[in-house]
């Protein structure tokens, strides 16, 4: 199940201009104009040398080209071409009246965002896979049913396209607009699908690099999964063609999907990690801590995950909106249900199929050979049984929220103990801030930029089910009391999309934080997002966000087998998604608009940086 359940919103834009030098923005604007908006403590440039030339090495981003689908042909079947590159697109929403200054710009840090890579497991007893079809066009249930994409048909090539992003990653020479080393790479959450031991696995392998990923699970001479040669399920996708005796597949039969013999033996073969070239850190989402991202891992779920029946289609004589409003409120035994009243078929256990607790799923990032040792987590979260944490790059404080609400349900929100840590880290890295009735206090902190990153966003930080939950409205009010907060990085909906979140009229500074949020690799557009930060030197700073697509080639051939051919194939099969034809047409399937994709959000220096 994926979490798009409540799309982003795009804020307004007060002023923006064209900048960039992709092959879509001859003509653009000069990259060196500004917008001049000095705070009351940043020193004002002493002089107004010629600015740096941005960007710097736009190749391998989309500054240079994009991937984009071609006209619909056969069923609405839709193939990935390339397409123009995008400019960067300045947003100067929290700076309303500025105009264009001059001053010298250093870039300050680098980074890499991955988001929502949902590592599948696709032949798991611990899916439900046969709830997909009720979110279909056209189905009398699809209103009531609390989540979607329980089923993708290119679900089993999602280690392929996270090898293939690391290598996009990996291949750049730095931040596409600034040209300087990228510092690390963060992954936002939701880095397996079902809180699996095995996909957890697969994770930390990919991105350490150097070891043999096996995507498979239970036996590894047989694919053992939903739409294999003898599934007579027309729901299902088979890639092999129509078994025998049966009936064309929907997906092939209605929406134009191919036929790939072979596919289900080449996507659980082994390959080798390339891994990042670089510091890479984790934070947690809800389908790394709970079941289908929903539910507890309770009862006889764990035994199911590991035993040796799947079940493969819906129960009958039971009501399924019942089932369905109680498991999207996390109720545990109406998974129970659904994974052991319905048709089943036998399959091969597998203990690496265990579902993990949180203690378990930090530990397991100390089991590494990549950088930092445990990515991130510390001992005291393996004490404290939290996933929260915070570390320093340059002048950069970044905090890692845990928003995962264990209780149950797929949105998320923060416990009053992690609200209380978060705002002794805000007042450790600021000097000064602002108290509940806007008033100015003093502090002792030391000052840095500080930059929040969580899996969900504030829109979806709702769920407070439970005892001391604390939701992102009241988060995003405490951060916006520490002006050294300049921006909120998350995933979760698996939309690019860009925000501003403004102080209130006539508080003291005006100005915000930036919330940016990035697609997820298991859905179209399978994107990433370079974020690098610029001090312009006139007392305002640049947050650049450029969309990086991922290393696998524009088109597949007949019978895929490396891991960027399959990558390929799965972009090609996500964009022609039929759940996506419900997304609105001006959101292009999640990639957003151009304000949310390659972007120069600008901001007002809280101090002299």
């Amino acid at each position: 199940m994926s979490d798009e359940d409540q799309a982003p919103k795009s804020a307004g834009v007060s002023r923006r201009r064209l900048l960039g030098m992709g092959a879509a923005a001859a003509g653009a604007a000069a990259a060196g104009s500004l917008l001049n908006s000095p705070s009351a403590t940043a020193a004002p440039a002493t002089s107004a040398p010629a600015a740096a030339t941005f960007p710097a090495a736009p190749a391998g981003s989309t500054l240079a080209t994009t991937l984009q689908h071609a006209t619909p042909g056969s069923g609405g079947y839709r193939h990935i071409v390339p397409g123009p590159g995008e400019p960067t697109l300045i947003r100067g929403d929290l700076l309303a009246g500025a105009t264009p200054g001059s001053g010298t710009r250093t870039p300050l840090v680098a980074f890499g965002q991955l988001t929502d890579m949902h590592i599948v497991d696709a032949q798991s007893p611990a899916r439900v896979e046969f709830l997909d079809r009720l979110n279909d066009p056209g189905s009398p249930l699809a209103s009531s049913v609390p989540f979607s994409s329980a089923y993708r048909p290119w679900e089993m090539l999602t280690s392929h396209v996270a090898e293939s992003m690391v290598q996009a990653i990996n291949s750049l020479p730095g931040g596409p607009v600034t040209g300087n080393p990228i510092d690390f790479t963060i992954s936002t959450g939701d880095n397996a699908d079902n809180t699996q031991f095995n996909e957890l696995r697969w994770h930390i392998d990919l991105l350490d690099g150097g070891k043999t990923i096996r995507p498979d699970s239970g036996s590894t001479a047989k694919w053992e999964g939903v739409g294999g040669k003898t599934d007579q399920d027309t729901a299902y996708w088979h890639p092999d063609g129509t078994p025998p005796g049966g009936s064309t597949d929907n997906y092939r039969a209605t929406y134009g999907y191919p036929t790939v013999p072979g596919l289900l033996d080449s996507c659980r073969r082994p390959f080798n990690s390339t891994g990042l070239s670089m510091p890479w850190y984790s934070v947690f989402g809800n389908h790394d801590g709970l079941v289908q991202g929903t539910v507890p891992s309770l009862g006889v779920i764990g035994a199911i995950a590991t035993g040796a029946l799947k079940v493969t289609g819906l129960p009958t004589g039971i009501d399924i909106a019942d089932l369905l409003a109680r498991l999207g409120a996390g109720d545990a035994t109406a998974l129970q249900l659904l994974l052991t009243l319905g048709p089943a078929k036998l399959v091969t256990a597998d203990h690496n199929r265990r579902l993990l607790g949180l203690k378990q799923t930090v530990a397991e990032h100390f089991n590494t050979s990549g950088t930092p040792v445990g990515h991130g987590y510390t001992q005291q979260n393996l004490t404290d049984g939290t996933a929260y944490y915070s570390f320093d790059k340059g002048p950069l404080h970044c905090i890692a929220l845990d928003t995962v609400n264990r209780n149950g349900y797929s949105d998320g929100s923060i416990t009053t103990k992690q609200l209380a840590w978060l705002t002794n880290q805000l007042m450790a890295n600021s000097s000064r801030y602002l108290d509940t009735s806007g008033n100015w206090v003093t502090g002792s902190g030391q000052d840095k930029l500080i930059m929040i990153f969580s899996h969900h966003t504030v829109a979806t930080m709702g769920n407070v089910i439970g005892l001391d939950r604390v939701d992102g409205t009241t988060v995003a009010n405490l951060l916006l009391r520490f002006p050294n907060v300049v921006a909120w990085v998350n995933g979760h909906t698996h939309h690019n999309d860009v925000s501003p979140h403004a102080r209130p009229a006539g508080a003291a500074l005006g100005g915000g934080f930036w919330e940016i949020n990035t697609a997820a690799h298991v859905d179209w557009p399978q994107q990433s997002r370079i974020v690098e930060v610029v001090n312009n030197g006139d007392g305002t700073l640049s947050i650049f966000g450029t969309i990086i697509e991922h290393a696998a080639p524009t088109g597949w051939p007949a019978n895929p087998t490396t891991p960027l051919e399959l990558a390929a194939l799965s972009r090609e099969l996500a964009v022609n998604d039929p759940q996506r034809d419900a997304e609105t047409a001006t959101r292009d399937g999640r990639r957003g608009t151009a304000l949310d994709r390659n972007v120069e959000l600008l901001i007002k220096a809280p101090f002299a940086v």
